[in-house]
């Protein structure tokens, strides 16, 4: 076959393959010119899912009857003009293929009216045929109308799915629209009945928040605002106690352009990697702000990617801004935007007493069961008399000298009646559950999983900081291994010995224990090692083990955790309480699961029906 140019019409077609995919993507098309347009108000009519009818009014600036015609031609735009235009792009639309492209798998018709124009113009397009202008009566701004999507590409038209799929699509689209752009007013009708109506609003209001995602979000949720290095992110990122089965809730716009980029879908991730539960997924809604020039948005036909220039930069700013407003996910505190202070100190979890074990559960006296009966608004000053460690008291695995006695004085973020977050300890459940009064209600906390969490926070701190604090063993531990472990505990003492433990090995199945990791000085060490040699072969080298160093800590902060079915006393539930306030993501422990829950009065009453 020789080589010969293409039709138009067929030239077009092609193009539409790109761009036109589904309903969807005519109305994405035909609505971001509206708003390049500048228009404030839009109405999308829709008939069986948009397959038959796509219909986008707008009340933005409209187009000169003579420059119709242009509109429907390939590559013909008002948008950019050089390619510097093109390397600054700060409209939504700017290849000039959408109408063409558009017009030629469809009946297409398109009229316009400028402000001072006396009337409108209105011009059809058959299949890729362009006819003539013509005048019509019309408001200012542009009407588009495409009737039977790809009636002359019937292969095309049999992949589209059910009406209701295809509206689903739109829908979707929609709602990602509403949340970039709620000073635009949109009106959405399905089959002759209005379906959907976002209200123009604020330009940053989170109204749209609530209409879009529902109360659910909006209630779960931090709101963002952080600038540096020529960046800027902002928005809203949902808790991790408000995870999805699946990324149905992840909105990223990049200068509002509602994009996928891999590369912060990353940095989200590895934002949320300590908190989320296994499987789950994080749900936000983030608008990053960068010089034009610092991303290329011509990377994809349908404008869905984008390549930044730095990279590597966003990628580590978006990270570490999720990173830090996460850390403000205290238990018990109302969650801190990400560019709040950020707590100074990281003071010792508790785990036992002074003596290494844990004193007898408290008995149940009159002079106990007398305080109990007060409220705590009323008498906060007697719960922690009642509840306060002795003055002397410390629980802690720390050496000597370094634990941290929990004192009144000390009671983080207290309200205006002295009540910490998590109140006071009034019970210990099943070895289990701490059951704590506060000034709204009950508090229930999973004391291993809080623990585990503290334990977790500090070896981290302490890794980033001065590094792990060995203490040596009175006597050195002889331990009987595996050839392999014995190798792995060889080549790996570097690593080893970061984390705060000396070994040796001493024979081709044995090894010798000398020091342990001062913080968890009170776990059992021949277990402890067990396991972290066991994650440093599941690993591999050292360079892997750097890069999962979290799950590594994760594993020994565990060991140091005070376990299931050990009665604790008073003091040392709320010496557990207080760490849990100002330890960082103390809402969740290692593994994503939440370490506390709360019941209001009012929730409380409702179960027995009182007040009814």
């Amino acid at each position: 076959m020789p080589i010969r140019p293409l039709p138009e019409i067929l030239i077009n077609q092609i193009a539409a393959g790109e761009v036109v995919e589904r309903p969807a993507s005519v109305v994405k098309e035909l609505v971001e010119n509206a708003l390049d347009a500048g228009a404030r108000r839009i109405d999308i009519d829709l008939e069986e899912g948009g397959i038959r009818l796509i219909r986008i009014r707008d009340d933005g600036a409209g187009i000169p009857a003579a420059e119709l015609a242009l509109a429907v031609s390939r590559h013909a735009t008002s948008k950019i003009a050089s390619l510097d235009d093109l390397e600054a792009v700060g409209t939504l639309g700017f290849r000039g293929e959408a109408l063409p492209s558009i017009a030629s798998v469809a009946h297409f018709q398109i009229a316009s009216r400028r402000a001072d124009d006396a009337h409108g113009s209105a011009l059809n397009v058959e299949g890729g045929k362009v006819g003539e202008v013509a005048p019509k009566q019309h408001a200012q701004g542009t009407t588009v109308e495409v009737r039977e999507l790809f009636y002359n590409v019937p292969a095309r038209r049999k992949f589209l799915k059910a009406e209701r799929t295809e509206l689903g699509h739109i829908e979707e689209w929609l709602r990602s629209l509403a949340l970039a752009r709620p000073d635009v007013e949109l009106r959405v009708s399905h089959n002759g009945k209005p379906s959907r109506r976002y209200k123009q609003g604020e330009l940053d209001s989170s109204a749209r928040l609530h209409e879009t995602l529902g109360e659910e979000f909006a209630a779960q949720s931090l709101r963002i605002d952080h600038a540096g290095a020529g960046l800027r992110l902002h928005g809203w990122i949902a808790q991790p106690s408000y995870s999805r089965a699946s990324a149905d809730q992840q909105y990223l716009y990049v200068n509002g352009r509602s994009v996928r980029d891999r590369s912060i879908a990353h940095a989200v991730k590895l934002a949320y990697q300590d908190v989320l539960y296994h499987g789950r997924q994080p749900a936000y809604v983030l608008f990053l702000e960068l010089d034009p020039t610092r991303v290329d948005v011509n990377v994809h036909p349908a404008k869905h990617e984008v390549r930044f220039r730095d990279a590597r930069l966003v990628h580590d700013f978006v990270y570490r801004t999720l990173h830090e407003a996460l850390a403000q996910t205290r238990a018990g505190n109302t969650p801190m935007p990400a560019h709040a202070a950020s707590l100074a100190g990281n003071p010792p979890f508790p785990a036992a007493a002074a003596n290494g074990a844990y004193p007898p559960a408290p008995q149940w006296t009159p002079t106990r069961q007398s305080a109990l009966g007060l409220r705590i608004a009323e008498a906060p000053a007697a719960y922690a008399a009642l509840y306060s460690p002795p003055s002397n008291g410390t629980f802690d695995n720390a050496p000597r000298g370094e634990a941290l006695s929990m004192t009144q004085t000390a009671l983080p973020d207290a309200d205006e009646n002295g009540v910490p977050p998590l109140g006071y300890a009034i019970a210990q459940l099943h070895g289990i559950y701490i059951l704590a009064e506060n000034a709204d209600g009950l508090v229930v906390v999973d004391m291993h999983a809080a623990h585990e969490r503290i334990g977790y926070e500090k070896l981290k701190t302490a890794h980033d900081g001065i590094g792990i604090r060995s203490q040596p063993l009175l006597v050195p531990l002889s331990l009987a291994v595996a050839e392999r472990e014995a190798d792995v505990a060889e080549r790996e003492n570097e690593t080893l010995h970061t984390l705060g433990f000396e070994v040796t090995r001493s024979g081709p199945q044995s090894l010798q224990v000398r020091s342990v990791p001062a913080l968890l000085a009170q776990a059992e060490p021949e277990a402890l090692l067990r396991d972290v040699l066991a994650d440093l072969r599941e690993h591999g080298e050292t360079l892997r083990v750097a890069a999962a160093r979290d799950e590594l800590l994760s594993t020994m902060a565990c060991h140091g955790a005070v376990r299931a079915h050990r009665r604790l006393t008073l003091p040392e539930m709320n010496a557990l309480l207080r760490e849990m306030e100002i330890t960082e993501r103390s809402g969740q422990c290692n593994h994503g699961r939440p370490t506390w829950a709360r019941f209001s009065l009012a929730e409380i009453d409702r179960w027995f029906l009182r007040g009814r």
